[in-house]
């Protein structure tokens, strides 16, 4: 996690957008981090026989990210939404490597 000043700490709007800056750089580092499991996932899939999609480990990942969200004060609803959004990509990436059945 990159050093960043709290939000209170921050005097001026550009030393705000500084450390948004900070936080997006950190959020695409791990959403790259979090495709390369899904790479792996791809991999791994075929030898257990497991599909790309499987809901009810869709829906197990959503309610965890809206009980995680609720404890630590973020909108469930937001996570869930941005979540379903990175799901759905997740599995669109698995399904190039297995196909879709």
């Amino acid at each position: 996690m990159p050093s960043l000043i709290p939000p209170q700490s921050c005097g001026s709007m550009q030393d705000l957008r500084v450390e948004i800056d900070k936080l997006d750089q950190h959020l695409i580092e791990l959403l790259v981090t979090r495709s390369g499991y899904i790479d792996r996932a791809a991999e791994l899939k075929p030898g257990e026989a497991l599909p790309a999609r499987i809901p009810a480990r869709v829906e197990e990942v959503v309610q965890n990210v809206r009980a995680k969200a609720q404890a630590t004060g973020m909108d469930p609803d937001l996570a869930e939404r941005l979540w379903r959004i990175l799901i759905d990509w997740s599995i669109a990436r698995e399904e190039r490597v297995l196909g879709t059945e």
